[in-house]
């Protein structure tokens, strides 16, 4: 790749390649469906499509198995038919993937392909030969005709060299800092702020298996410091996954914020149970201007901190990464040539097994009197403001920054924690990084809707000394124990070497406050609403900017107060009771469809509900009901599952209907289907709007709603509280008066209804479900009603 800018405008942007997630869903499915075949699975080798497209990706392939290849470029699918040879055969179209196939399972591979309707394209044959020839029959000649060894030759290495160099660093005084600005200041910084304008565009519950997402707590506040999934529906073992970037500290020391990157990623993901801090794997995107003054300097000091020396030291392994070496534009400005470089920055992803995800733990507050908050400070004392968020709000960067000065004491952290989860001894947890402990403490009292006593008296000696240790973004932890079990948990961190990195900082307390206090005086007092507020505006203002204002406007003015219970269950059956086991207990199983079509990505999470429920859940694509490989008389029950039909397209839902509707075999199916008196459907997601679609040949449904798109004209991925009415479902049968959250996650999920048919909704019994809000309350509020709905 080149810097953008040294080439033309036009090239600049026709290198921007195109996605197609649906392609990717599709190819995912064959993968799927070959591999669950296990010995019989007719993929031999299979490789993905990234840097050299084809051209690097196919000769791979066999070359791993030292084979060559001949292949035809015209094969290759190409809607693009004007390209170069060595256009087709080089360019970078992602969702792709190169696979090698036995001739006597080609037909297997095509029949699953069809099923799934993936594009696939036979390029050519394996040969014994280690021979690499492309033909390209539309020019009668082969554009690629070589020997794979010198494909695969040891090429010479890029070498790169510079003159080391140093740089003046401007100091940072706090002295002429008010503390009470600081704070609004450096939680309204975007990169402290909340985040949830960009976290509820996006579908975190897809999977069904996700049991940690950004959102924690019963008022669903984004500060969680992991994702957590399980690996199944019937275990509790799991993975996590963190991350970890200290970009501004480059600006100072390269080295330190590749070794804080690793740390921070590190102190995440402590929150998750893993055991051994070896049990963890990073990823590492690496991003520079190389070539640029210092650049190349502080990209080789970096890769040398983290790659040779603190990942061996702790005992970690970088399998995998990814580098964009060019990040630096120029232009030309009214004839004025102008430049913008980005700083180094290391971008550090870390994923581990989990041995419980039950004992993750969250920094939501928990309302245990006399519970005490401990700051692990593995600055030890040291906080160093440079390239902070407190140094950047005051339009400065700083001289001495953050750093990871021991290894050693990054591990044994590790340790100590991963046993205090193991024991269950810790109430809350939550990583100091952007804003330091102040940023870390608030945003724990924001999850649990509680006020915290911060005492600095161990953690700043005097009042010159207190902006540094609010606001230091040194390596850490902030917990909370117990006070029974604050003695024990301060004597494991000393035994494991870390007793002077211990601090006993915070207590609760009830007036919903944060106070500050030194020696006795309370520097600052708080209301906890109006920080959460600062915290919460930025992410209103830009959410204002881009979605439905009024809706912003309603999300922002609706920041629950103490009195609000947040996401709350309110149970009218027993959960612990099974209503199909006496069915299960005879061996009847009905057999349930779950239906699916192109795109969709919630079959297995509905299989696993149908299957728990004493169903027995059969795979059902369109093309299965299409190509008549299968009929719905064969089922007692369908369901149409969600996830992006179509690509999610707007609609999409309707689309899937339509294939229904002016099919006429189709049709008479679905239509014989609803007419029995034994059968059950369900549509959910993009399912329901299909199944909403198809009222005309459903009886009784002249009433139902189309779904439209949201009111927030925005896609909405929410944990909404729902209220189960006295309705005709079968589903929700003796639940009436349940409350209970339910993951929702739809672009077009508000029911347009007129007035008269919601009436008689109502009088048939045929509304199931209601948004309420906290306080059970039917709520047309944004959040909320994620969506608009009336009523």
């Amino acid at each position: 790749s080149m810097a953008s800018g040294t080439s033309s405008e036009q090239l600049d942007f026709a290198s921007v390649q195109r996605d197609n997630p649906e392609i990717e869903r599709r190819c995912q499915e064959v993968i799927d469906r070959c591999w669950a075949r296990g010995d019989t699975n007719p993929i031999i080798s299979i490789h993905d499509v990234g840097a050299g497209g084809l051209s690097n990706a196919m000769p791979e392939l066999v070359h791993d198995a030292e084979r060559g290849a001949v292949l035809e470029l015209r094969r290759i699918p190409n809607d693009e038919p004007g390209m170069s040879p060595v256009a087709i055969w080089c360019n970078e179209a992602q969702e792709r993937y190169v696979l090698a196939v036995s001739p006597e399972s080609l037909g297997e591979f095509e029949a699953i392909c069809a099923r799934e309707r993936a594009p696939y394209a036979v390029l050519g044959e394996a040969t014994e030969e280690e021979h690499l020839k492309v033909a390209d029959e539309h020019f009668g000649n082969a554009p690629v005709d070589l020997p794979m060894s010198v494909l695969f030759g040891k090429p010479p290495r890029m070498q790169r060299e510079f003159d080391r160099a140093d740089f003046v660093r401007q100091k940072f005084s706090t002295s002429d800092i008010v503390l009470k600005d600081a704070i609004q200041r450096v939680l309204q910084l975007p990169s402290v702020a909340a985040k949830t304008f960009l976290i509820t565009i996006g579908d975190r519950s897809v999977t069904g298996l996700v049991h940690r997402d950004q959102l924690v707590g019963p008022w669903q506040v984004p500060v969680a410091d992991c994702a957590v999934t399980a690996t199944g529906f019937n275990s509790y073992c799991g993975e996590a996954m963190a991350m970890g970037e200290r970009t501004p500290i480059a600006l100072l020391d390269a080295a330190a914020s590749g070794r804080m990157a690793v740390a921070e990623s590190i102190t995440n993901i402590a929150a998750s149970h893993i055991g051994e801090i070896t049990n963890i794997r990073l990823s590492a995107n690496w991003m520079a201007a190389a070539g640029h003054p210092g650049e190349d300097q502080n990209l080789f000091d970096t890769v040398r901190a983290v790659g040779m020396e603190l990942c061996p030291q702790l005992g970690i392994a970088i399998p995998v990464g990814k580098d964009s070496l060019s990040m630096r534009t120029v232009w030309s400005d009214k004839g004025l040539a102008k430049s913008m470089t980005s700083p180094l920055s290391l971008i550090v992803s870390a994923f581990a097994p989990v041995k419980d995800v039950r004992n993750t733990v969250t920094p939501q507050l928990q309302a245990v009197d006399g519970s005490v908050l401990l700051l692990v400070d593995l600055g030890a004392g040291k906080n160093r403001l440079g390239g902070s968020a407190l140094a950047q709000v005051y339009g400065k960067v700083g001289s001495t920054p953050p750093d990871l000065d021991s290894s050693l004491l990054l591990k044994r952290f590790f340790s100590t924690i991963q046993s205090l989860l193991a024991e269950q001894k810790l109430l809350a947890y939550h990583d100091r990084s952007d804003g330091g402990v102040l940023a870390s403490v608030v945003e724990m009292m924001f999850a649990g809707r509680m006020g915290v006593d911060l005492t600095l008296d161990a953690i700043a000696g005097d009042d010159q000394e207190v902006i540094a240790a609010l606001f230091a973004e040194e390596a850490g932890a902030v917990i909370q124990v117990a006070a029974d079990d604050a003695e024990q948990v301060m004597g494991l961190f000393a035994n494991a070497g870390l007793g002077t990195c211990v601090h006993r900082i915070a207590e609760l307390n009830h007036d919903d406050a944060l106070r500050i206090r030194l020696g006795g005086a309370i520097l600052a007092e708080l209301p906890r609403l109006a920080l959460h507020q600062s915290w919460a505006e930025t992410s209103y203002r830009l959410q204002a900017l881009r979605d439905n204002p009024s809706c912003a406007d309603q999300e922002f003015a609706s920041l629950p107060s103490s009195e609000d219970p947040g996401l709350n269950v309110r149970l009218t059956f027993d959960m612990t009771e099974n209503p199909a086991a006496p069915y299960i207990n005879t061996g009847a199983r009905p057999k349930m469809a779950i239906l699916r079509e192109q795109g969709v990505n919630g079959q297995i999470e509905m299989a696993a509900a149908f299957d728990r429920a004493g169903f027995e859940a059969i795979d059902v694509h369109m093309s299965d009901l299409l190509a008549g490989r299968v009929t719905l008389d064969q089922f007692k029950g369908l369901v149409a599952c969600g996830g992006f039909s179509y690509g999610d397209v707007l609609g999409a839902g309707e689309g899937w209907a339509k294939t229904i509707l002016y099919n006429a075999n189709l049709r008479d199916q679905f239509a014989a289907f609803f007419a029995r008196t034994d059968s059950l459907a369900l549509g959910v997601c993009n399912g329901c709007q299909m199944m909403s679609t198809l009222k005309e040949i459903i009886p009784g449904t002249e009433n139902w709603p189309r779904f439209v798109r949201n009111l927030s004209e925005q896609f909405e991925a929410r944990t909404s509280l729902v209220e189960v009415q006295k309705s005709a479902s079968l589903f929700l049968s003796d639940m009436a008066g349940t409350r209970l959250p339910i993951a929702v996650a739809h672009g077009e999920g508000r029911a347009e209804i007129d007035d008269d048919q919601l009436r008689a909704c109502i009088t048939d019994n045929q509304v199931a479900l209601r948004y309420v809000d906290g306080l059970g309350n039917a709520t047309e509020q944004y959040p909320a009603n994620p969506n608009g709905s009336p009523r």
